[in-house]
């Protein structure tokens, strides 16, 4: 079973229960908004009722109302990757060796697609990488909901150049894909389990891949969400994600017309298309 998000034929979203490739309405619960403003305990008896059936089109499991964040090295490799494309490489040894974790703004609604849909590198940088994640699900009670997958594409070469860029570097159209769907958290592996694959497919070649664990990350989960809703709030709850342990090596960047392929264990696939974000992106907005 999963929660997932459908574009109706009227052009809504509704947010469903996924069973046996099956979509089905929550009663009383049309959007994800209105699902994290419920208690866990609330959720998991929503979780097995089954309203009339949905049908329409796969959409990134987000709503208007929700803040997609991310955190930032969270992972030994990702210390390692990011202090071999900066110019001031001590920043990410500290940052890695804190008590505060390093969170910012990611994406909204608007700039977040799901499996199937195009991602894009920058047309003024030289150098992107897609950064594999395992994305949380956070109620307005702090209480982690499940967990997708989350692409965090990043202009390398516009962060490496000045951490201060790191905004244009994370914040762009094109830069954010989610899902394909959510795995409740009582359904979902543990951390030791929750194997995160990925792949860059050029010319129907793997140009490059890679695995980690969620479990090699170097902060708990809930440390993540502590500091996050930290002189924050979140009426409609948050997503956040968690941080990459798979970073390509300073050679490969990503190119048009690429697939990004990420696989975490008992969450699901997430595949994109590389297209190249123009100056005025207007059209690959949802």
């Amino acid at each position: 079973m999963k929660l997932a998000v459908l574009r109706t034929a009227n052009h809504s979203h509704q947010l469903t229960i996924l069973d046996e490739g099956i979509h089905y309405a929550i009663p009383g619960i049309t959007s994800l908004s209105e699902l994290h403003q419920l208690p866990l305990s609330e959720i998991k008896v929503l979780a097995n009722m089954r309203g009339e059936v949905i049908t329409g089109s796969l959409v990134a499991p987000i709503s208007p109302e929700i803040e997609l964040w991310g955190a930032g090295v969270t992972y030994l490799r990702s210390r390692d990757a990011r202090k071999e494309e900066s110019g001031v490489p001590d920043v990410y040894q500290k940052v890695y060796e804190a008590e505060r974790p390093e969170l910012f703004y990611k994406s909204s609604a608007m700039r977040t697609n799901t499996t199937n849909q195009p991602i894009g590198i920058r047309f003024d940088c030289s150098a992107s990488v897609p950064e594999p994640e395992v994305a949380i699900f956070i109620n307005k009670y702090q209480e982690i909901v499940g967990y997708s997958i989350c692409n965090d594409v990043t202009a390398r070469a516009i962060e490496g150049e000045n951490p201060l860029y790191l905004s244009q570097a994370k914040i762009y159209v094109g830069s954010t894909s989610l899902g394909p769907d959510i795995t409740p958290i009582w359904l979902a592996p543990t951390s030791t389990e929750m194997k995160i694959e990925a792949r860059i497919i050029r010319a129907e070649q793997i140009s490059w891949q890679a695995q980690t664990y969620l479990g090699a990350l170097n902060r708990t989960l809930q440390d993540l969400v502590s500091y996050l809703y930290r002189c924050q709030y979140f009426p409609y709850g948050a997503i956040l994600s968690t941080g990459t342990g798979i970073v390509p090596p300073i050679d490969i960047a990503l190119q048009v017309d690429d697939t990004v392929e990420i696989s975490v264990a008992g969450v699901g696939i997430l595949r994109n298309t590389v297209v190249e974000i123009p100056q005025n992106p207007e059209q690959f907005l949802i």
